[in-house]
């Protein structure tokens, strides 16, 4: 199934760490956490891409364009025309990746609207941010979507507490303390959908200021036709500097849920 990755925003709040790249190629380790994203739904067998460029796109092209050298060593042989010879890959794709411009200032909705083409004639696809990781099932994700026939499915999550959570007894001694702990109201989208062809016929055409999680995706809930697949596991996106410590974390610790997944054989 082919994957459309929203990749266009400026991520005007994480602003400081990287300001020479576009957000989904801040480097969560070694490498981008758009390749993050992508390598898991690689892992589940889905490794056609596209992604929906925007601010700082070529960045993205370059990053591509020039995968295979940043990742091995190589030689150049400027007698031949340069012919490049490659050494030692340690990350080696088999992956389709098509880059769009869809932008600069393009919103979501105007955003997947302008790939429509590009993500051809199957009856469904995926879709995500180019800033969020999770561990979510994505053969279960596909199985509930497909159960359910509506025209979108979307992960809901439990977000993460942003601050400290503090129990104390009646003299006010603490019993207990949760540094980040996960909340346990209401769920908000955690992205990682599943779509119908049909959801095109959502989206408005020729313009630019369409937000997919407004107006189009509050005509599928009028409709009964969005669902929401409850994942109780990993989710974490990458808005502030706070988010992309606790990423480069779990990264650096070897405790990253997100490389988790059903490898493909």
């Amino acid at each position: 199934m082919k994957v459309a990755i929203l990749c266009g925003g400026k991520g005007t709040r994480i602003r400081g760490v990287d300001d020479n790249v576009p957000k989904p190629m801040i480097n969560i380790g070694n490498l981008p956490i758009l390749f993050h994203i992508m390598k898991y739904y690689a892992r589940w067998g889905h490794k056609e891409f596209v992604l929906c460029l925007g601010y700082k796109g070529e960045v993205i092209k370059n990053f591509f364009m020039n995968y295979r050298s940043q990742i091995s060593d190589f030689k150049i042989d400027f007698k031949r025309d340069c012919e490049m010879t490659f050494y030692g890959s340690q990350e080696e794709i088999d992956w389709s990746v098509t880059m769009i411009d869809t932008g600069q200032d393009t919103l979501t909705g105007s955003r997947l609207k302008r790939v429509e083409r590009w993500l051809g004639d199957d009856p469904q696809f995926m879709l995500t941010y180019g800033d969020g990781l999770s561990d979510v099932n994505l053969d279960d994700l596909i199985r509930f979507h497909n159960e359910k026939g509506g025209v979108m499915t979307v992960s809901g999550v439990r977000p993460p507490g942003r601050f400290g959570e503090l129990d104390c007894d009646q003299n006010g001694l603490i019993s207990e303390f949760n540094e980040k702990p996960q909340a346990v109201g209401g769920r908000i989208s955690g992205g990682f959908f599943v779509c119908q062809k049909e959801l095109f016929d959502f989206l408005t055409p020729g313009i630019e200021t369409e937000m997919l999680e407004l107006e189009p995706m509050r005509n599928m809930v009028r409709q009964r036709k969005l669902v929401m697949y409850s994942h109780d596991g990993f989710w974490q996106c990458m808005d502030t500097y706070r988010d992309y410590m606790l990423l480069n974390e779990l990264e650096a610790g070897g405790e990253a849920p997100w490389r988790v997944g059903r490898v493909q054989g």
